[in-house]
């Protein structure tokens, strides 16, 4: 299939409670090998819902999402299925649609199961999937209830990219991390959604991971973009007040730029 083919956008997304909707307004477009798009803000601004929106699984109020030029709300039987594995989503609490009752090895399979299924089989094995995400073999047998967070967190990711999708959309990825991990992920990341031209959507609070990962920068507050950027104009030069206060709270990383 044609990276620019298999585009995911938004136009004038509104989605959220009806009364005050949580994000209204939003454009967005996300194009397999054409860069990644981070979306930064503070907790409650409405991230999780944008992302939930857009990957199709929270009703619109207004608007519309498309992939591949087809709106996501309305597709059938078999353009959804396509799309549950070109659009893979992972979600904060790092579970990823993957059922907690299972083993970690039945779990993988399943996703490879679906790889092969929708012609995207990477001849790779279980162990294969784990190593992406650094989890060694001897998680196979582990129920995914007893991971911890971070294991559980990079396992959502690790089965994620298994299906080789065209995008993938993160919601605050190395929440669960410590510090030697989070970068250790980060850069796999980086190294996989480039070498396989993965269009990615990510969603934190945290602009200094958003800064390593994206190209293009989008800060949301009030429930619409205030300010869009590179990462490096946004730390060093800017404009709005809740910009300036997310660059203001990493000096470090300002200074890394400047």
């Amino acid at each position: 299939m044609s990276a620019t083919t298999n585009v995911l956008s938004a136009t004038g997304l509104v989605a959220g409670h009806a009364s005050t909707p949580s994000v209204r307004g939003i454009d967005l477009t996300i194009t397999p090998g054409e860069g990644s798009v981070g979306v930064i803000g503070g907790s409650g601004v409405g991230k999780s819902t944008l992302l939930q929106a857009i990957t199709g699984d929270l009703k619109l109020r207004g608007g519309r999402v498309t992939f591949d030029g087809r709106t996501v709300g309305r597709m059938g039987p078999r353009d959804k299925k396509r799309f549950g594995v070109a659009v893979r989503a992972v979600r904060q609490n790092g579970f990823g649609g993957l059922d907690p009752r299972q083993t970690v090895e039945r779990a993988v399979e399943g996703e490879l199961s679906r790889a092969r299924k929708a012609g995207r089989a990477t001849g790779g094995t279980a162990t294969d999937v784990l190593a992406l995400m650094f989890l060694e073999p001897r998680f196979l047998g582990r129920g995914i209830r007893s991971l911890s967070g971070g294991e559980r967190q990079r396992l959502a990711l690790a089965a994620a990219l298994s299906t080789r999708p065209d995008i993938l959309v993160l919601d605050e990825p190395a929440t669960a991390l410590d510090q030697s991990l989070k970068d250790a992920v980060v850069r796999r990341l980086v190294e996989l959604t480039t070498e396989r031209g993965t269009g990615l959507l990510v969603a934190s609070h945290d602009l200094e991971l958003v800064s390593r990962v994206c190209q293009t920068v989008h800060v949301l507050a009030d429930g619409v973009f205030v300010e869009s950027g590179t990462p490096h104009e946004l730390l060093t030069n800017p404009v709005h007040p809740v910009t300036r206060e997310i660059a203001e709270a990493l000096p470090a990383a300002v200074g890394a730029f400047r």
